[in-house]
């Protein structure tokens, strides 16, 4: 799947960054092959060289010697993306920003904490507990804040307190020529130029190379409660979920998972839900305002066929069904051993939802390839996880039959190729489908007005035309 041109690194290079770095620099097999993977179905391509920063001005050493050698540089947080984001198919050189893992600032008084990059959701969370806040975004994985700003990520709360877009206040970021620049003050709003921080969220690296984030804190709720109902069919419990939005009930999270993912996490976690359709709650605010809301839900839940609404309301229990929901993909996996689990997910407005849900599962029905159906219903986002051998060339194409069918009832029915993965390599052809040859022309113009010698993260989100 690699069709771009490789170049081994200059002697004049790699000396000078060894020499600026030392033993911050790795060419050691087993690490850049580690660096040469994510949760992608592609094969391990690894970079030539890995830099383990350490903090912003090691960042502007290795993309000044970059930009003047022309050496593509990408960065690496904890490479937990599945469309191929960080995968060096051109070569050059991954930035490592696991030791960037400082909590720089935490403003309790003004809901914002600035970290570097490397710093993880879980490991922020952990650091601000004191205070009586989080942050909420929470894609699954334990993934680094600049890596989920770079990705634009999302995840279980989003339908509460947004995506990464609606949380970042502000980035520190080294420009392509070496130059450091922060985007925005800690203010909650501005109207002072161009929104630079919004262009650089979602850019996957391509754009410049963050290294320290300022994000948005939220109050930790007095009162939480989840709830678990099975329903008969999918379409049973979407609508549901779009009764309950249209309601204005302010749910924090509302998951599905189909039957076969029932399944899956059954085995995987040890759970012994019923093996149905499922509908994953969650509640935050007042005790009194969360048995509210629990309580309309469970009538709305009814009227859909639900069947079995149960609460839970200890911690423990809210965290084994959260964990085996995050748990999801891996258990997947579980129902085909040796396969490689390929995860596209798409994004309709709510209320074209439960059609786009069903005439997938009916697509899915004709073909022999096994999968799974989970999602942030909430944000009409779902996942279709399909396991197949990347070795069986048949499987491969009708995977990518489907994931294409998938991709193109989502923007048919004006929505997105992507609610949550990104671009990287896999959904690159997608976005002629969504945006048009004018608009991408447009990112592309901003690519090379951004990254003129198109070192940055090279061959993802936009084809450059003439390279």
């Amino acid at each position: 799947m690699n069709t771009h041109t490789r170049k081994p690194l200059p002697d004049l290079f790699l000396n000078a960054l060894k020499l600026s770095l030392g033993d911050q620099v790795s060419t050691a097999l087993a690490v850049r092959e580690h660096h040469g993977r994510d949760e992608s179905m592609y094969d391990i391509c690894p970079p030539d060289a890995v830099v383990f920063a350490r903090s912003t001005e090691d960042v502007v050493t290795v993309v000044k010697l970059c930009n003047e050698y022309e050496v593509p540089v990408i960065p690496f947080g904890v490479g937990s993306s599945i469309e191929g984001h960080v995968l060096p198919f051109s070569g050059g050189v991954t930035i490592d920003f696991s030791e960037m893992n400082q909590v720089v600032a935490i403003n309790p008084e003004d809901l914002t904490a600035t970290v570097q990059a490397g710093v993880t959701r879980k490991q922020l969370n952990q650091e601000i507990r004191h205070t009586g806040l989080f942050f909420p975004i929470d894609p699954g994985a334990d993934a680094s804040i600049g890596g989920m700003a770079a990705t634009r990520a999302s995840g279980t709360n989003a339908v509460r307190y947004g995506t990464m877009r609606d949380n970042v206040l502000s980035l520190t970021v080294v420009t392509a020529e070496g130059k450091v620049i922060r985007t925005a003050s800690r203010a909650k709003k501005s109207a002072a130029g161009y929104d630079l921080t919004a262009i650089f969220v979602g850019s996957e690296g391509t754009l410049g190379i963050i290294t320290e984030v300022t994000v948005k804190l939220h109050v930790q709720p007095e009162g939480i409660s989840a709830a678990i109902c099975s329903f008969p069919t999918v379409q049973d419990a979407v609508q549901c979920v779009i009764s309950t939005i249209q309601m204005g009930i302010p749910i924090a999270r509302v998951e599905i998972m189909d039957t076969a993912a029932v399944n899956a996490v059954n085995q995987y976690s040890q759970l012994s839900l019923k093996e149905s359709p499922v509908l994953l709650f969650e509640f935050h605010g007042t005790p009194a305002s969360v048995e509210e809301q629990a309580t309309m839900v469970q009538e709305i839940a009814k009227e859909s066929g639900g069947l079995d609404f149960s609460w839970a309301t200890q911690t423990e229990d809210r965290s084994k069904l959260w964990t085996a929901r995050h748990n999801a993909f891996f258990a997947s996996m579980q129902l085909k051993p040796g396969c490689r689990g390929v995860s596209t997910d798409v994004c309709v407005p709510i209320s074209r939802l439960a059609e786009s849900i069903d005439i997938t599962i009916q697509e899915l029905a004709k073909s022999t390839i096994p999968y799974t159906i989970v999602g942030h219903v909430g944000d009409g986002n779902y996942h279709v996880i399909l396991l197949i051998d990347r070795h069986n060339s048949e499987e491969v194409a009708e995977m990518e039959r489907i994931n294409h069918g998938i991709v193109q009832r989502a923007i048919e029915m004006d929505g997105t190729c992507t609610g949550e993965h990104g671009v990287g390599v896999h959904k690159m052809s997608f976005l002629v489908e969504e945006h048009g040859e004018d608009a991408l022309d447009m990112m592309r113009a901003l690519k090379r007005a951004f990254d003129p010698k198109n070192i940055l993260n090279p061959g993802k989100i936009v084809h450059l035309k003439n390279t």
